[in-house]
C-alpha cells in the first residue's frame, strides 16, 4: 500500500485530522470537567393527624396545587365533639360554683334572719320593761325578790338572742371563706384546661396545608381507618426543592455557601440560578445515580443548592441536572423610586 504524505493532503483534510487529534487527546486526559452532574431532590411534607379516626373527607388530589391554610382532609370527630360538649358543661358548672362563693346568702334568706333579729329585739325590750316593773314591785313590797331575779334572767336570754341573730345577719351577707373560694377557682381552672384539651383534639381531626405546595400523593381513601400519626397527604412546597450535585475533591475549595450556580436540565429552558446552601463536611464516592465518565469512582463532596421559589417550580424530583458556576450573581429586581412633586417640578 503506497504511503501518503501529510503535505500532499488538501487543507480541509489537514484541519479535520487536527480536530480529531484534539478530541482524542481530550478524551484521554484526566482534566476535570468545568461542570458537575447532579439531580433534583424534594423534601416532602407528610401531613398526618395525631389521633386515629375514619377518613371522613379528602379535599385534595395528587397533582393539585393548594394554598397555605387550605383544607386537606377531615377525620370523624363525633367522639371529640361529645367530649367537648361535656367539658363545656363542666366549665359552666365550675364557674357558677366559683361565682356562688363570692356572694352571700340569698335575699329571701337574709330577710328571714332580719325578721328573727327584729323579733329578738322586741322580746329584749319587753323583758327589759318587765324587769323594771318587777323591781318597782319589789321596792313597794308587793312581790318577792325572786321575781326580779327571774325577770333579769329572761332579759339576759333575750339580749343574747339579739346578739346571736345580729351576728348571723352579718355572716349571711359575707362571701365564702378564702379557702373555699380558692378551691372553687382551682376547679374552674381545671375545667377550662380540660375544655382546651378537647378543643385541641377536635381541631386535630381537620388538617390544613402548612404552606403553599403541590400535592404529591394521597395515601388513604374516604371511609378508611387512619391510624394515629399516619400520613394521609404528602406535599411538596417549591422551597423544599433543591439541587444535589457532587464536586471532586480538587475543586471543592473553589465553592462556598452562598455562592451562585446555574442549573441546566432537559426541558427547563433557560438556566436556573441557585444559591449553594450546604457543602458536606466529609467526602464520599460518586453515587451510582451520577452517570458521568469524568466523575465516576472519584472522591467527591456533596453540595446542595436552592433556587428561588419562582424558579424551583420548573424542577422535578429525580430530574438529572448539569451544574456550573454562575459568572455573576443574578441582579435583584429593579425598584421604582417615587418622584416627589418638588423633584418633578425641577426636571426640564
Amino acid at each position: 500500500m503506497p504511503s501518503v504524505s501529510l503535505s500532499s493532503l488538501p487543507r480541509w483534510a489537514l484541519l479535520l485530522f487536527a480536530a480529531l487529534m484534539l478530541l482524542a487527546l481530550d478524551a484521554c486526559s484526566d482534566k476535570p470537567a468545568t461542570g458537575w452532574s447532579g439531580y433534583v431532590e424534594g423534601d416532602y411534607v407528610y401531613v398526618a393527624a395525631p389521633l386515629a379516626g375514619r377518613l371522613e373527607s379528602l379535599a385534595v388530589q395528587p397533582g393539585q396545587t393548594v394554598a397555605q391554610g387550605a383544607p386537606l382532609f377531615t377525620l370523624d370527630s363525633e367522639s371529640e365533639r361529645a367530649a367537648q360538649a361535656e367539658a363545656t358543661a363542666r366549665v359552666d358548672s365550675a364557674r357558677a360554683q366559683a361565682a356562688n362563693t363570692d356572694k352571700g346568702r340569698r335575699a329571701e334568706e337574709i330577710s328571714v334572719t332580719q325578721a328573727q333579729y327584729a323579733q329578738a329585739q322586741a322580746a329584749a325590750t319587753l323583758a327589759r320593761n318587765e324587769l323594771t316593773r318587777q323591781q318597782q314591785l319589789v321596792a313597794q313590797g308587793f312581790v318577792a325578790k325572786a321575781r326580779v331575779e327571774d325577770a333579769t334572767t329572761v332579759l339576759n336570754q333575750a339580749q343574747a338572742r339579739v346578739t346571736e341573730l345580729g351576728a348571723a345577719l352579718q355572716v349571711a351577707k359575707l362571701p365564702a371563706r378564702v379557702d373555699e373560694r380558692s378551691a372553687a377557682q382551682a376547679s374552674t381552672s381545671a375545667a377550662v384546661a380540660s375544655l382546651q384539651q378537647t378543643q385541641w383534639r377536635t381541631a386535630q381531626k381537620q388538617q390544613a396545608a402548612p404552606a403553599a405546595a403541590l400535592v404529591a400523593e394521597t395515601f388513604f381513601r374516604t371511609g378508611e381507618l387512619v391510624p394515629a400519626g399516619q400520613p394521609v397527604v404528602s406535599l411538596l412546597p417549591p422551597e423544599n426543592l433543591k439541587a444535589r450535585f457532587f464536586v471532586p475533591e480538587a475543586q471543592i475549595a473553589t465553592l462556598a455557601v452562598g455562592q451562585f450556580v446555574q442549573l441546566l436540565c432537559d426541558g427547563c429552558g433557560t438556566p436556573i440560578a441557585a444559591r449553594i446552601s450546604r457543602i458536606a463536611t466529609q467526602p464520599e464516592y460518586t453515587p451510582p445515580v451520577i452517570y458521568s465518565n469524568a466523575q465516576r469512582a472519584k472522591l467527591v463532596f456533596l453540595v446542595e443548592a436552592r433556587a428561588s421559589t419562582t424558579d424551583a417550580v420548573r424542577l422535578r424530583p429525580g430530574q438529572p441536572l448539569d451544574v456550573r458556576l454562575a459568572l455573576a450573581s443574578p441582579a435583584p429586581p429593579a425598584q421604582s423610586v417615587p418622584t416627589t412633586p418638588s423633584s418633578a417640578a425641577s426636571q426640564p
